[in-house]
């Protein structure tokens, strides 16, 4: 799919690498060799303008696969093993929001900024920047928009432009929001040479603006391209294009996250907190997305369970891009095999794997109910201290390596065959302790849902050979199940709302999600009350979409950060029982087991909102910090 949207940019990239406000002004006023080509053969025709366009695609970052080690779970739901305590989720874990900042992060891992003024064009993966980059692309944005009168083309051509620009613009925006809070929204691009002086609109305000974008998107592009004139020009190679259902995902994740408690100025987490209005438009976008997919108009569907793993990975498959019919926004790739290295080695302790690595909490893991579909602290969930692994729902089987699994699968010398099977008790292994295996766990659990068990030394399922690609997506089905779900409870304050546009109730989407993996549906005690039945939803977000780079947004947006429930991580130490039964590992018998609290997350107020650079806040005083910092 890169190669495909690459072919358009013969005269598209590079074009006006004018100032982007607030991103190393002077490094992109600096014309590329690339730029000499004139205006007016930019924008001629949609070959040139679709290749100016598709420069926006490039520069998507890919947040699973931007370093040697790639740290995208910035909450309570991550650790990291003792060699590696320089990512962002360990500075945020003590307070310092300052380190998603390349300036404030000596070892330049994080994806939302990068030393220097990353290249738009090139296919590296370690340079794919939002800060740096979406702002570029809003400027890119509107320099697009600006000139869609010197396109000589079809309606539908022009309306494939004008759509991508207005979905690139916004998805950029809501980037910035979601971390940051209100910002500045620019519809048309600055002059290089202008003063700075715009201010920062409150949250609600600038939702409005991107979800104008998003909707008239929504408008203007299909449901597939291939099923377009233009679009049957690349058919097969659009799957990655800005179509219809991408739009209306994100006009309905934007307004459902500005209907929130944080961003409605809730006094709490509860229902009432939101914004009704707000969340009732994000219950109709999301429903119009589900009636074309339901009805069959939208070729997406939930993914069987048993492929559940293939939204995440695909491995002995040629290499083939992750996410199948459940995909709904992801970037593209620019070369599968760099995804060994080393999101690939960084879930497995070091005693089977060589790498650095991160582990889930306990008190996450604690999010994971029953197969009977009830959370783990109901009376008569069936769950047992003494029998931790058994009757849990399946997704914890699938998301989580717990200990006696048989990890190895293939030979291994003898004298490392005590390894074949995770050794997650106190001591073991696959256990850091007391300053041995640096790369082991502390917390009791390991992480399989973004690798294969094989992806070890001894089975070597991430070689070459075994084609092993890591690529998560943006946005993905069930995701939008469980937003529609939330909005529309909230903007009905019952289980049984639905939306004006879709007749599916919250409590019918939610059990679409659970059903696929098994689950019963959510049961009748948490149906009579709304935040009842939300906390089950958000329940729901912790499982199905553990570890996808929702967690901290989540818990901001719902007011929960500083719940002493969210600031403590947590390991599970306990030994095995005597008669400990290699071949039944989910009914092993375990002893004494103890939560004991690894981190307290150092956590306050302003916490809610990371800070802005202090280079960019200088550039006008109307260009205000985020409070406390």
């Amino acid at each position: 799919m890169n190669k495909t949207i690459n072919k358009y940019t013969i005269l598209g990239f590079g074009i006006f690498l004018s100032a982007v406000v607030l991103v190393s002004c002077e490094d992109f006023l600096m014309k590329a060799p690339e730029s000499n080509v004139s205006e007016d053969a930019a924008f001629e025709n949609f070959t040139n303008f679709q290749g100016f366009t598709e420069e926006l695609y490039n520069i998507i970052p890919d947040f699973s696969n931007s370093y040697w080690t790639s740290n995208w779970n910035f909450g309570d739901d991550i650790v990291t093993s003792n060699d590696m305590d320089y990512h962002i989720v360990d500075m945020f874990d003590d307070g310092n929001f300052w380190g998603w900042q390349s300036e404030h992060n000596g070892w330049n891992t994080s994806w939302l900024d990068k030393a220097g003024s990353p290249p738009t064009t090139n296919a590296d993966r370690f340079d794919k920047s939002l800060w740096d980059h979406g702002w570029y692309a809003i400027r890119k944005a509107n320099v697009g928009l600006s000139n869609l009168d010197k396109l000589q083309g079809t309606e539908m051509e022009r309306n494939l432009i004008e759509g991508q620009l207005l979905f690139f613009r916004a998805w950029n925006y809501f980037q910035y929001m979601q971390h940051f809070g209100g910002m500045p929204y620019m519809s048309e691009p600055l002059p290089a040479d202008a003063q700075f002086d715009q201010e920062r609109l409150p949250y609600q305000a600038i939702a409005d603006s991107v979800a104008r974008d998003f909707r008239r998107a929504a408008d203007l592009l299909p449901i597939s391209w291939d099923e377009t004139e233009v679009g049957a020009r690349t058919a097969g190679n659009n799957a990655l294009r800005i179509n219809k259902i991408m739009a209306l995902g994100y006009l309905g994740k934007n307004l459902l996250w500005a209907s929130s408690p944080l961003m409605n100025d809730g006094a709490d987490e509860t229902a009432a907190s939101y914004n009704q209005e707000f969340a009732e438009r994000a219950a109709d976008a999301l429903g119009e997305l589900l009636s074309l997919v339901e009805s069959g108009e939208a070729n997406y569907e939930l993914l069987d369970f048993s492929e559940w793993h293939m939204n995440f990975y695909t491995h002995g498959q040629n290499w083939e891009l992750p996410g199948g019919t459940e995909r709904i926004f992801t970037g593209p790739y620019f070369d599968a095999w760099q995804s060994n290295w080393n999101t690939s080695k960084q879930f497995t302790p070091t005693i089977i794997m060589d790498g650095s690595n991160f582990f889930p909490t306990a008190n996450y893991v604690k999010k994971f109910g029953m197969a009977n579909g009830l959370p783990l602290d109901e009376g008569d969930s069936g769950y047992d201290e003494e029998y931790p692994w058994r009757d849990r729902d399946p997704r914890f089987y699938s998301t989580f390596v717990y200990d006696g699994l048989q990890v190895v699968q293939g030979t291994m010398p003898e004298a490392d065959e005590q390894h074949r099977h995770a050794n997650l008790y106190t001591g073991g292994s696959y256990r850091y302790a007391n300053g041995a295996s640096p790369g082991g766990t502390q917390t009791g659990y390991t992480l399989r849902k973004f690798i294969p068990l094989t992806a070890n030394t001894y089975d070597d399922g991430m070689s070459y050979g075994s084609n092993l690609h890591i690529h998560l997506p943006w946005m993905r089905l069930a995701g939008v199940y469980v937003m529609y779900a939330e909005a529309a409870s909230v903007a009905n304050q019952s289980s049984t709302g639905s939306s004006g546009t879709f007749n599916m109730t919250a409590e019918e989407a939610i059990n679409r999600v659970r059903d696929r993996a098994g689950v019963p549906p959510v049961d009748g005690r948490y149906l009579g009350d709304v935040d009842d039945f939300l906390s089950e939803v958000r329940r729901e977000w912790s499982v199905e979409l553990g570890f996808e780079r929702h967690r901290l947004t989540n818990q901001r947006r719902w007011l929960l950060l500083l719940d002493e429930n969210n600031t403590r991580k947590t390991g599970h130490f306990f030994q095995r029982s005597p008669d400990f039964d290699p071949d039944n590992p989910r009914e092993n018998r375990v002893l004494n087991l103890n939560e004991v609290v690894l981190k307290e997350r150092n956590l306050t107020e302003r916490h809610y909102w990371l800070p802005l650079k202090r280079s960019d806040v200088n550039i006008s005083a109307s260009f205000e910090q985020n409070p406390g910092w």
